[in-house]
């Protein structure tokens, strides 16, 4: 039988004053706008880390917490998302980074799926990207709210004002500017921190590697120079535009903070962490998959949101993230898995920064668990303690890329096996079998190609079982619901597959095909996969 946890009693919190403590949010972007570098500053902020390794940009960055996969630091992105944890001003910030590259969509959706607000960063020189719009609205459908941070401002980039006004026309929310900047982007001297009404110069420190610099800039309004006092007055016709600050509409994804930074230098880094710590919502009562609610103070359950492998190679271990809904987790409670209604011992777990791991011992909700060898967990499960209670499945994104994968070595057909069915596992890629291509020729659907780069570099090392991708000329998948009727194994462009969690996939060269489909079997219904 599952045992609850042995919550403490005496002189101890009550579970809503810790769950109230708690801030829990993903970081999104367009590539290269600079979110594992911001995650960096965020963390040496809160003295997680003593130094920031970010110095030249990401071609020299050797020290970035988050990014631990050899690829990743090869090519200068980031693959696997990490999950920090921070303390500030009495607050606990839970930092879910998530991957940055577009070709990862599918993963940054589940951390938005586990956290309650998101930070969306915009480079100060190229405004709105499209995976910033797609990510955007993900945040949309799902109701996050979102803080707005304007990076790399001490490089040449675009009008303040235009940029403001983007945030308003592309998000629909009301841009409320929390800080602003005393100085045109690349030359980036100075903050207003319009909340306190303060203003301060910046000077960064050992090019970034240890906190900025910032001297307070005292005597009122009549103490700036030209230059600054223009950009205040400038912040001031933003705010009166804008309206105060209100929680209440940025709770419910009315308004959007906007700040300004240079995370590189460290600028504005400070000021942000105290609106993470101060205005970020904390977690609240969680929907359910029968339409409730689980309220955070409830006995134990939490949802994975991300399986990943192969942060210690010495172990080969399984870490699942456990993202906490409500009650409070103890190491060594028993918890039952909804999906398989079986017990899962909670012997190890950890709290992951990169590739560093601590044990952890209680867990609040809204806090990130690292369960290992945790090989029975699949994305989405859910655990509890006590109350059954399952949450709303992930859902898959659409894939659009297709290729057949064979094992280069046929000596090394069960590493060769063991590797593909650790990728879907982890969610790297969807995995597509049928009975006419067998187990040895499985197919691997995905959003991006680079999703396929790294499944292939994983099997050659990490399961030593180099493989041989042939792209396959599909395009378009579909779900399709047979109804009773049995479905052709192949057709004119096309052919039908099957997922290991049920689902039956129709993949099409093109849309005209589908047509052709729909009109030789009207028996069988297709629909749309997204999330």
């Amino acid at each position: 039988m599952p045992r609850t946890a042995n919550i403490p009693t005496t002189h101890s919190p009550s579970l809503r004053d810790e769950a109230g403590r708690r801030r829990t949010f993903a970081v999104i972007s367009h590539p290269d706008a600079g979110k594992s570098t911001l995650t960096e500053a965020l963390a040496l902020y809160a003295r997680v880390i003593k130094d920031a390794g970010v110095t030249h940009g990401k071609s020299s960055r050797h020290g970035t917490v988050s990014d631990w996969m050899g690829l990743e630091q090869e090519r200068g992105i980031s693959i696997s998302s990490a999950a920090l944890q921070l303390n500030h001003n009495g607050a606990v910030l839970n930092v879910v980074d998530t991957p940055g590259h577009a070709d990862f969509s599918e993963d940054t959706y589940r951390v938005l799926a586990a956290v309650d607000f998101a930070v969306m960063l915009i480079d100060a020189a190229k405004g709105f990207e499209p995976q910033t719009l797609k990510l955007l609205a993900v945040c949309r459908r799902r109701g996050l709210p979102i803080i707005t941070v304007i990076n790399k401002w001490d490089r040449p980039g675009l009008e303040s004002l235009g940029l403001i006004d983007g945030i308003a026309e592309q998000t629909g929310m009301a841009p409320v500017p929390l800080t602003w900047p005393a100085g045109r982007a690349g030359a980036f001297t100075g903050l207003f921190d319009l909340r306190r009404g303060e203003a301060v110069r910046l000077e960064a420190v050992r090019g970034g590697a240890l906190p900025s610099l910032e001297t307070p800039v005292t005597g009122g309004p009549g103490t700036l120079n030209a230059q600054w006092q223009a950009e205040l007055e400038e912040a001031e016709l933003v705010s009166a535009a804008s309206g105060a600050f209100d929680a209440a509409a940025f709770h419910a994804a009315q308004q959007t903070p906007v700040l300004f930074t240079a995370a590189a230098k460290n600028f504005g880094v400070r000021q942000l962490l105290d609106v993470l710590a101060e205005l970020g919502p904390a977690p609240s009562d969680r929907s359910t998959e029968a339409g409730g609610y689980r309220p955070v103070d409830a006995g134990f359950s939490g949802f994975v949101f991300k399986v990943q492998a192969g942060q210690d190679a010495a172990h080969r271990d399984h870490i699942a993230f456990l993202r906490v809904c409500s009650g409070v987790f103890e190491r060594g409670m028993t918890l039952t898995n909804a999906r398989l209604g079986r017990p899962f011992a909670t012997k190890y777990a950890h709290r992951v920064i990169g590739r560093s791991r601590e044990v952890i011992d209680l867990a609040w909700p809204g806090d990130i668990v690292g369960l290992v060898n945790a090989a029975s967990l699949r994305v989405g499960d859910s655990l509890y303690a006590e109350e059954e209670v399952r949450f709303p499945e992930i859902p898959h994104f659409a894939p659009e890329l297709f290729t057949v994968a064979r094992a280069a070595d046929p000596g090394r057909y069960k590493q060769f096996r063991r590797g593909i069915a650790q990728l879907e596992h982890e969610g790297v890629v969807q995995v597509l079998r049928s009975d006419r291509r067998g187990e040895q020729a499985p197919v691997l659907a995905a959003v991006g190609a680079l999703q396929f780069e790294v499944a292939q570099h994983r099997m050659a090392e990490e399961f030593h079982a180099p493989a041989t991708f042939e792209p396959l000329p599909y395009s378009l998948a579909m779900r399709l619901e047979t109804t009773g009727a049995r479905p052709p194994e192949t057709f004119r462009g096309g052919e039908v597959l099957h997922r290991s969690d049920g689902e039956t996939l129709a993949l099409f060269t093109d849309r005209y095909k589908l047509e052709h489909f729909r009109e030789d079997n009207p028996g069988l219904t297709l629909t749309a996969i997204g999330a």
